[in-house]
């Protein structure tokens, strides 16, 4: 089974949230080529996936 490109993104966000930086990179990335409903379903996993990293929230906040 393949894997969607919303779970790709999930994974190679998680990969990269160690450096903020490139978390912000691969975020704006995402942003670029997911279709709207992906998104919506990105935004909402982010805020849970940022509870206990608050540096990586400023991303999000950069993007919207």
């Amino acid at each position: 089974m393949s894997k969607t490109m919303l779970d790709h993104t999930k994974s190679v966000l998680k990969r990269v949230s160690f450096d903020v930086d490139l978390f912000c990179k691969e975020l704006s990335k995402a942003y670029k080529f997911l279709l709207p409903y992906e998104l919506e379903e990105l935004t909402n996993w982010l805020l849970k996936f940022t509870e206990e990293k608050p540096e990586l929230r400023q991303c999000i906040l950069n993007i919207n």
